[in-house]
């Protein structure tokens, strides 16, 4: 396995719901802000001006989610001052599309609380279609590859 990109993400109280549990809406929200840390903002062991994994895309590629699978394998509730733990790492490169594999925890040494895989289609925003990787984008991915986290339901799993 390469790289693995791993952030902490404040939860807020706006997260509960009225079970007293955070809202598996606001789950994917945490998971969605620690992919755009990942994709776009975090250092990363490579070389270049920009950070983030997208670096060497052009400004005019944006990123799409073009599927998510999400299981939730533990309830989460709220910790004051408690951070989420995320871990993300690419489980597969494609012609224009990638895949994120997502692993949310509570506390260090919990199990995943969240496991997901989620599928990014990069688009030229200005000849309105995908684009295609190039093999510096697909060389930047790489440092990150590793095998897709276990869906329930996904053949193989």
């Amino acid at each position: 396995m390469g790289d693995v990109f791993e952030c902490e993400i404040q939860a807020r109280l706006r997260d509960v719901n009225l079970g007293g549990h955070v809202d598996n809406v606001e789950a994917i929200r945490v998971l969605d802000e620690a992919r755009l840390l990942f994709l776009r903002h975090a250092p990363a062991p490579l070389a270049g001006d920009r950070p983030g994994l997208l670096r060497a895309v052009p400004l005019e590629v944006s990123e799409l989610v073009g599927a998510q699978r999400v299981d939730y394998h533990a309830e989460m509730r709220f910790v004051a001052f408690q951070p989420f733990l995320v871990r993300m790492w690419v489980s597969h490169i494609g012609g224009s599309s990638f895949s994120v594999a997502s692993e949310l925890r509570v506390a260090p040494d919990h199990a995943p609380a969240i496991v997901a895989e989620t599928t990014m289609v990069l688009w030229d925003n200005v000849a309105g279609r995908s684009w295609p990787l190039t093999d510096e984008v697909r060389d930047d991915m790489a440092a990150y590859a590793g095998k897709p986290v276990a869906i329930r339901g996904r053949p193989g799993h």
